[in-house]
């Protein structure tokens, strides 16, 4: 026996076996065997390696008689090898003199399962020496030692990052390994990912692995066989995926086989690096005409959604290439294959694919904006009038050509914007920006820029252009939230009106405000400053001083400036060339002098912005001293607007696509005030939550506090198989007039209807109300089979009862104001199963928002559900929506119900999966209503537990304590009370809890 085994596999190789063979006869190392599986060459290529096997009997030669692919090929040298080690050569690769004594001498070194080698690549038909180097430079990247199943798992697991190739030629095998292994595998044909195939079964199946990526004795020709790069056709990158389909399932077939091995993971990871790898032959090698035909065939086969995220990676990759090297913009290519990914991409609804899709077509999406934003720049060259926008943070911009952002604050490791200008190109005093803020923007641009005039805004502070007159607050500034189009429109920032509003004008400033009537009534710019409690006073006489030595004729402007009452603010301008480069040439010396003589080590943040607050200071006197001398400027005054919120819109991306649980997407709505009662039921949940599962938990809000979300997100930490995320949708609906005639209905529910455009990669979402506790598994809520149905949900009770009553008025509403054919199938809207899929193909958000305004409507949000979800709705247990009895109903009310409804819902109370406390009773309004013991189970485990004790004190506080905050003499808690029955199992005598409840009781009833 040898103790070596060289496996080649020869098809049509006939101008390179011979080189091959010749390579191996002549190894230093001379103990082997090299079996030669010659799969039904068509080229003489079996001839000449008889003619091999004459001149030397270690060359062993075996035939297929039919061509049966390169993973049959070596399972059939496999079956005859004999050494003691093994490894496989293509036919059309070759060996140094001495990689056979390198390998043995490795595998006595280390008595390894698997020996890891490296490979020396040579250039073939064209390819570059540079392509050559990077291929060489990754395969042979050093690798750890691994043992067990760590072996399989650091190639393919995508946890682990794949830090290993899957090359089955660049390693040697113990030969009873390789047996076993490839015993395991498919008796089928697999081509083109036969490696990744059989390197998993070989690595799952090894106990060991060692690398020795320095012995390069293996001589791979990179350009030959399947790795060149020629143009190929549709139908040939469709039979390509049919090859790769075929391995993936001989993959899943062995992981089935061996579930022992638990290789899901792996095989999901084989899975994606295949993919790309394919999905880069269609980048590199379809032609661009025949790209359209080669995607929908890889759709056919694999699916749309695969084959639409494999060409969003290409989008994602090319645009971020773009925004590196903005000389290199290739929007022609990325829009005709943004165009491919549209047409085959129908909305995906695998529930193990969406999830990737949506991350990498986010992420796409969100870099071609900003390459979008950065081809912008091209045509701010050459304007006459070039006002710069400084920022720091990536924010709302309106589409001009006049308004340029510039991004300031710039650190060695900051992301350069690359739609904006950065201050510290050119000559600049960028480093100075923590003291100079928005100076350095000027400064940039007095260096650097050319143009007729120069303008100065901040990304949350714009001229109002407009010739309309608006409201102002104390402040001076208009109010305004997001830069949208409602507001460029509203205060003209299209480039038309802001020529208009500029040109003819020497100098425009913001307005001059009366500081008698604005900013606290201070009366005077020097008033103002001694009242800011972080800048210092000696520093603005330090600068009159600074100004009197350098320019003594500002001296009596500086006077009266400070002590006048008039002021423009925030250092917004817009000069002449002329005049701003005067301005400069006077301004900066004199902060430079100010900074070198005023040691600000020791200052506070907003302390060490003084030579901006000065700047703003100076650029008044600086206006003054030119009126005062008559240099006769043509002058104007705008408004300022002020925007709360510049950024832009929030977005969700999906889960990280390493979640291999099945992902459970659950949305709630609330503001800051309902946060205990949030937390109360997303605790409920989880509690009460698969394990097998991964929950997606959404919060939509407004005005929920930073650190209350910090404060859920550190708790929630505790379940691993949940992510928690809030996003504020306040832009969302903004403008929408959003009422209910019903005074217990807040503006949060009607988020619901946001869902479907928040979240546009789910298609199917749980919407659930703050107001519930869940007793059961809402994976299981999750699982109900919608079809087509917009959604499912539970019968409403109480509004069955209503249409019961005799003077039918709620029977007449049904019918006459939602439409609706059968009034008995309404349904509850608080527990939702929602089709997003269907809801999006029907309905955009706008409509449903539209629907949800209409001021005849009771339940607004509920309502509008009903009236345009009749007939498709998919109708849940009663057992999911228990509304709890609120003042009576059930007896009032709900009993009125049909009898059959009515049983249900007494039945569904007996084990209730969600109880809903619907209506202006609540457990922390009443605690000793209908299920509250069950809701303060799980209260009391919340980090806000005090606050829904707060709460309950202040709803069941006597009226006369509530409005005079003044303490009743008798108990605050009596012993027969509804609260104490509540109060002293929860908070028992003596513990830190009642001690804490008993202070907020004092706090209350005025006791401090």
């Amino acid at each position: 026996m040898p103790t070596i085994s060289i496996i080649v596999a020869a098809y049509n190789v006939k101008d390179y076996i011979t080189d091959c063979l010749s390579s191996i006869t002549r190894q230093t190392f001379q103990d082997f065997e090299a079996i030669v599986v010659d799969d039904a060459s068509t080229d003489g290529t079996a001839e000449l390696v008889a003619e091999a096997a004459a001149r030397d009997p270690r060359i062993i030669p075996v035939t297929h008689t039919i061509n049966r692919g390169l993973h049959l090929a070596r399972k059939t040298g496999v079956e005859r090898a004999s050494g003691d080690y093994a490894f496989f050569l293509d036919g059309d690769d070759d060996l140094s003199e001495t990689m056979c004594a390198d390998l043995v001498a490795q595998f006595q070194k280390h008595p390894v399962d698997i020996l890891h080698y490296g490979i020396t690549v040579i250039g073939e038909n064209g390819i570059l020496d540079e392509e050559c180097r990077t291929f060489e430079a990754f395969n042979n990247t050093p690798s750890a030692d691994t043992q067990g199943m760590r072996v399989v798992r650091s190639i393919y697991d995508e946890h682990l990052g794949q830090q290993v190739d899957w090359r089955v030629t660049q390693r040697a095998y113990r030969t009873e390994l390789l047996k076993r292994a490839f015993g395991a595998m498919t008796d089928q044909r697999l081509e083109r990912a036969e490696d990744g195939y059989e390197c998993l079964v070989l690595s799952a199946l090894a106990a060991s692995y060692h690398a020795c990526k320095d012995c390069r004795g293996y001589r791979y020709h990179y350009g030959r066989g399947v790795t060149g790069t020629n143009a190929i056709s549709a139908e040939t990158y469709g039979r390509f995926c049919r090859q790769f389909h075929d391995c993936f399932a001989a993959a899943d077939d062995f992981a089935t086989v061996h579930a022992e091995l638990d290789l899901d993971s792996c095989v999901r990871g084989f899975k994606h690096k295949a993919t790309e790898l394919l999905s880069n032959d269609w980048k590199v090698r379809v032609r661009d005409n025949d790209k359209m035909d080669a995607a929908k065939q890889m759709a056919a086969i694999f699916s749309p959604t695969v084959t639409a995220r494999e060409i969003w990676r290409h989008i994602r990759d090319a645009a971020w290439d773009d925004l590196s090297d903005p000389d290199r913009v290739a929007m022609d290519t990325i829009t005709l294959w943004q165009t491919i990914a549209d047409t085959v991409d129908v909305g995906p609804s695998e529930p193990d694919e969406a999830p990737r899709y949506w991350q990498t077509r986010s992420r796409a999406e969100e870099l071609l904006k900003q390459l979008r934003r950065a081809q912008e720049r091209r045509s701010y060259d050459g304007q006459p009038i070039r006002i710069f926008i400084t920022t720091h943070k990536n924010v709302d911009k309106p589409d001009s050509r006049i308004l340029q952002p510039v991004q300031v604050g710039l650190k060695p490791d900051s992301y350069r914007f690359p739609w904006a200008f950065h201050d510290d190109e050119g000559e600049n005093i960028s480093a100075k920006n923590p003291m100079y803020c928005e100076l350095t923007t000027q400064y940039w641009a007095w260096k650097n820029i050319d143009a007729e005039y120069y303008g100065f805004c901040h990304y949350r502070r714009y001229f109002d252009f407009s010739d309309t007159e608006h409201a102002e607050n104390p402040y001076g500034e208009i109010m305004d939230d997001y830069i949208d189009a409602d507001a460029i429109r509203e205060y003209g920032f299209d480039d038309e009106t802001i020529v208009r509003a500029v040109q003819g004008y020497d100098v425009i400033t913001t307005r001059y405000g009366d500081l008698t009537k604005i900013i606290d009534a201070h009366g005077t710019p020097k008033k103002v400053w001694e009242a800011a409690p972080k800048l210092l006073d000696e520093d603005l006489h330090r600068m009159y001083d600074i100004l009197c030595a350098m320019h003594p004729e500002y001296r009596q402007d500086a006077i009266a400036f400070l002590n006048g009452n008039r002021s423009c603010f925030c250092n917004m301008f817009i000069m002449r060339r002329e005049i701003f480069h005067d301005y400069c040439a006077w301004l900066f010396p004199m902060l430079e002098v100010f900074e070198r003589n005023t040691d600000m080590s020791r200052y506070s943040k907003e302390a060490l912005r003084t030579p901006g607050h000065l700047a703003e200071r100076l650029l008044n006197i600086y206006l003054m001293h030119h009126q005062r001398i008559g240099s006769g400027w043509k002058t104007k005054e705008l408004q300022c607007v002020h925007f709360t919120n510049p950024e832009p819109q929030e977005t969700l991306a999906p889960l990280d696509a390493n979640i291999t649980d099945p992902i459970v997407p659950v949305v709630f709505a609330a503001d800051d005030n309902y946060v205990p009662q949030l937390a109360t039921t997303i605790y409920s949940a989880m509690v009460n939550a698969s394990q097998d599962r991964h929950y997606d938990v959404v919060v939509l809000q407004r005005n929920i506090a930073w650190d209350k979300q910090e404060r859920l997100r550190t708790f929630f930490r505790r379940f691993g198989n949940m992510t928690l995320r809030f996003i504020n949708v306040d832009r969302l609906v903004s403008g929408v007039e959003l009422t209910t005639n019903n005074a217990h209905i807040s503006v949060e529910t009607y988020y619901r209807f946001l869902i479907q455009q928040v979240l546009p990669f789910y298609d199917k979402v749980l919407y659930l109300d703050s107001d519930i506790i869940i007793n059961g598994d809402i994976a299981e809520l999750y699982d109900t089979e919608l079809g087509e149905n917009l959604l499912a949900a539970v019968h409403d009770i109480d509004f069955l009862g209503n249409l019961n009553v005799k003077h039918g008025l709620r029977m007449g509403y049904a019918k006459d104001v939602l439409h609706m054919q059968d009034p008995y199938a309404y349904f509850q809207a608080g527990v939702l199963v929602l089709n997003t899929r269907a809801m999006r193909e029907h309905y955009t958000m706008d409509q449903w928002l539209e629907y949800a305004s209409n001021p005849e409507y009771i339940y607004n949000d509920q309502d509008v559900l009903n009236a345009h979800c009749e007939g498709r709705v998919t109708f849940l247990d009663w057992s999911w929506n228990v509304i709890h009895d609120c003042a009576g109903r059930v007896s009032n009310v709900f009993s009125l119900a049909p009898n059959d409804a009515y049983d249900a819902y007494m039945t569904s109370r007996e084990q209730p999966k969600i109880i809903h406390y619907a209506g202006f009773i609540k457990p922390w309004t009443d605690p000793d209503c209908d299920f509250a013991s069950i809701y303060w189970r799980y209260a009391r485990e919340t980090p806000f537990y005090e606050r829904l004790l707060k709460k309950v004190m202040q709803a069941t506080a006597p009226t006369t304590s509530k409005k005079s905050g003044q303490a009743p003499h008798e108990r605050a808690i009596g012993e027969d009370s509804k609260l104490r029955k509540v109060v002293d199992p929860l908070l028992p005598i003596g513990s830190k809890r009642r001690e804490a409840a008993k202070a907020v009781g004092r706090m209350i009833r005025g006791r401090h």
